[in-house]
């Protein structure tokens, strides 16, 4: 799923993309003897090292997407960013480790545990008595129940955005001390670890006007090994400091500086010297890559140049210049014309030179590379039309080889290109199991059937074909594409049907090359849109004209009641969509296989979730969604069954690809109030194969994740399932080395 985004409990799933709270897994009792323990395809990337390794003081400047509209995590306009910040200044009962399983936080919990099941639901945390708030307030059980009734739903003068697993509670009241805190739930609640991560005081959560803009340009106490000093939105940036009041392993590093900087100005910023930590595009990817083999082959040989020709070193290029000029002046060429050649030599040697600099500058950087707790996968709107038939569904799943579709985006990178197994959880999680059987591999042939057997025939009589710029098959609305230009002067609407055009822009829907997906991009995550209808800067993706049809095409086109068998393919249209056009080129191709024709629609970045996804525009589309270790909760919104709402609309909560069923909801109900967490995984897995088997969104790979880095930063880069530990972070002591075993303080 995709539109970059952030967390979601029960509204969204957008705040909290990677905390503790949003991935946690809930562990009642251990795993059965029947469950196989997964582990993460790829290990985080951290340059980990040992805390006496690591240089006190210093400034880390990390580049984040944006200084975000508020600092309170259970809003709609909430962030990535303001997860960071949460991380960083906040208290969260529990933190994941790198294989994604959750851990007590002891900085601010001893322990916490289901002390009664009847009549009702008791859990008792025993909080660390060292911990307090900046204000030098103990965190107790005032906090914990301030938060409880604002995330409760009781009280709509609350701006929420989520507060699923808080509505279960009944009371929260005081231990036999202040550092006890007793959670009473009036329904049992198996995801209850999800609850109080992030905690904040109760300053913030204990009125509406409070809750609802104190928060939101800064926070006053705080309780984490950094704190806020300033909100700088002239600037782009956010400043945290170390907590003087901090009772746990003090901070490693004096500051660190959050600051928005666009993703395809990253490399830019990093050879600059402006940032030390940023996640990058695979394009930043290749030129740090380049800078790394210029200076792995230095010496007498030319740094390389753009398009690989030798960057000279010395002035001469500027005195073969004027060499030029005065030529062209002596042989009574045009002094302007003369001045204009200058110029351009003038300013092709300037660009080289900086080239050659940036190369220089960004040798002091390496690559850290994971995969993300997140994947994509392919939607299918359910709603109406062709795909509305579950065995139309099922053909298109069948036509795809998802191992293929990985491999475009992961194996250029040096990823695992392993297709993602569940739609609720990845591999690592205990929720994780590969339920892709019930659907079935790759089977051409079977796809075929499905489609014969839905009334699908090939060499069927076909209507006149509708102009362009009229419904595809299956298609409700206007056309999306009209509300952006194509890119290639295609016309306004962007749009082309796979098969019918060979008007190429070169592109080989089979080339690998320079294919990888950006982290965390507003085009990739579903999640961003349903926990806010911002959007921007979202990556494009589109199939790649020049797909051409086989020569019989002709006779392999299927047709239905006049109407052939084409999908609309909606994507959006903005910068850095190589992968997804990859990807989406790749699918295209396998369906033409099959007798599936697509007909690609790019749109506008900013019009594609509200306008497209949300709305119900489309056949099929690619974005992205978070994994969370709490499916019972977080995931339901997003496979719940449509229902009719009050004023005849239907409502979809989160499903954007209108399918679900009824067994679905009651199996995610029956693992949501159980306590037994082996029960409650077997039901996760059960809802998982039917939610395979409905065909309504088949998950491709899980997303890379590739972080730029300076050379001395450690303990920092691509975390994967690992809540950072942001006060082990700083950089490498001079003249210390990696330290073989980095888990000691």
């Amino acid at each position: 799923m995709s539109h970059n985004g952030v967390a979601l409990r029960a509204v969204t799933r957008s705040v909290v993309f990677l905390t503790a709270g949003a991935l946690a897994v809930t562990a009642l009792s251990g795993c059965s003897s029947e469950d196989k323990s997964s582990k993460p395809l790829a290990e985080q990337d951290i340059a980990p090292v040992a805390r006496d390794q690591v240089a006190d003081g210093g400034t880390l400047h990390w580049a984040v997407d944006t200084v975000p509209e508020t600092l309170n995590t259970f809003q709609a306009d909430a962030d990535a960013t303001t997860t960071t910040v949460a991380q960083a200044v906040l208290p969260s009962m529990y933190r994941l480790d790198a294989n994604g399983r959750p851990q007590v936080d002891p900085a601010y919990l001893e322990s916490a545990k289901v002390v009664e099941t009847g009549p009702k639901q008791v859990v008792l945390y025993k909080l660390n008595q060292q911990a307090v708030w900046s204000d030098g307030r103990e965190i107790g059980a005032a906090d914990f129940a301030a938060q409880w009734r604002a995330l409760s739903g009781k009280d709509s003068a609350y701006w929420t955005a989520r507060n699923a697993g808080y509505e279960r509670i009944e009371k929260i009241e005081r231990g036999d001390n202040d550092l006890e805190v007793k959670v009473t739930f009036a329904r049992p609640y198996a995801d209850w670890r999800s609850l109080f991560s992030p905690l904040y005081p109760k300053d913030v959560m204990g009125t509406p006007d409070s809750f609802n803009d104190s928060a939101r340009k800064k926070l006053k106490v705080t309780a984490g090994p950094f704190q806020v000093k300033k909100v700088d939105r002239k600037d782009d940036e956010i400043t945290l400091v170390r907590n003087p009041r901090w009772w746990g392993h003090p901070a490693k590093l004096n500051e660190i500086v959050l600051r928005a900087v666009p993703r395809d100005k990253r490399a830019t910023a990093l050879a600059a010297g402006t940032i030390e930590l940023a996640e990058v595009d695979p394009e930043a990817l290749g030129r740090i890559s380049l800078a790394a083999r210029a200076g792995a082959t230095s010496g007498a040989s030319p740094v390389a140049g753009p398009g690989g020709r030798p960057a000279h070193r010395s002035g001469s290029n500027l005195e073969a210049a004027d060499a030029l000029r005065s030529w062209a002046l002596a042989h009574g060429d045009d002094e302007e014309a003369a001045d204009d050649e200058l110029s351009a030599r003038q300013k092709k040697r300037r660009a080289l030179v900086a080239y050659e600099r940036e190369q220089a500058a960004l040798k002091g950087f390496e690559i850290r590379r994971s995969l993300e707790p997140a994947y994509t996968q392919l939607a299918l709107n359910g709603a109406s039309g062709p795909l509305a038939d579950e065995r139309v569904r099922r053909a298109v799943a069948r036509a795809l080889d998802r191992k293929a579709l990985a491999g475009v985006v992961l194996s250029p990178l040096g990823l695992p290109a392993v297709p993602v197994g569940s739609h609720l959880a990845l591999s690592g999680q205990d929720a994780y199991a590969d339920n892709s059987g019930a659907l079935g591999g790759q089977d051409a042939k079977e796809a075929r059937a499905l489609l014969a057997d839905a009334g699908w025939v090939p060499g069927g009589p076909v209507e006149k074909e509708k102009k362009k710029g009229e419904k595809a098959a299956g298609t409700e609305g206007k056309k999306a594409a009209r509300d952006s230009a194509g890119e290639d002067g295609e016309g306004g609407d962007g749009s082309y049907t796979v098969g019918e055009d060979d008007k190429g822009d070169g592109q080989d829907p089979k080339d690998h090359r320079g294919s990888g997906d950006g982290p965390r991009h507003l085009a990739q995550d579903g999640k961003q849109y349903a926990n806010k209808l911002k959007q921007g800067g979202a990556p494009g993706a589109y199939a790649p004209k020049g797909t051409a049809a086989p020569a019989d095409a002709a006779k392999k086109a299927l047709a239905k009641d006049g109407k052939a068998l084409a999908l609309r393919f909606v994507l959006p249209s903005g910068p850095g969509s190589q992968t997804l056009r990859a990807v989406a080129g790749r699918i295209s191709s396998m369906l033409e296989k099959v007798g599936i024709r697509t007909e690609i629609s790019k749109v506008s970045d900013e019009s594609y979730f509200k306008d497209h996804i949300a709305s119900g525009q489309y056949d099929l589309a690619l974005y992205s969604w978070p994994a969370s270790a709490f499916p019972a909760t977080d995931a339901r919104p997003i496979f719940a069954k449509p229902v009719p709402a009050a004023d005849g609309s239907l409502n979809v909560e989160q499903n954007y690809t209108r399918v679900g069923t009824d067994q679905v909801d009651q199996l995610f109900d029956q693992a949501l109030g159980t306590l037994d967490a082996g029960k409650s995984r077997s039901l996760i897995r059960k809802a998982d194969a039917r939610i395979w088997a409905a065909a309504g969104s088949i998950p491709l790979y899980q997303r890379p994740q590739l972080t730029a880095v300076k050379k001395d930063v450690v303990n920092a880069g691509s975390f994967g399932f690992q809540t950072p530990v942001y006060e082990d972070m700083g950089f490498l002591k001079k003249g210390a080395k990696p330290s073989a075993d980095p888990t000691g303080h």
